[in-house]
């Protein structure tokens, strides 16, 4: 089974989704895509690769569009705590 990585800020309430190998050095995003505001009810980006190829997703009120399981496993981001 391949384990999903994700990413969340809780003060920003956004997660990331990635579905680039870990193990391989980090892919640049040449393409963003947000979906249509009003149809998904909130903030959802794509991002592309220059092939066009999905690296990940990014989801804005995660806690209103996540499950809560999703954002509990996540990697926390501690923004400005560097």
């Amino acid at each position: 089974m391949t384990h999903l990585k994700v990413t969340y800020d809780a003060e920003a309430n956004a997660a990331y989704l990635y579905f680039t190998d870990p193990a391989a050095p980090p892919t640049k995003v040449a393409h963003m895509y947000p979906c249509d505001p009003d149809r998904v009810d909130g903030m959802i980006n794509l991002d592309f690769d220059g092939d066009m190829r999905l690296l990940g997703i990014e989801v804005l009120d995660a806690r209103a569009k996540l499950p809560q399981y999703l954002l509990d496993a996540a990697e926390p981001l501690n923004r400005g705590n560097a």
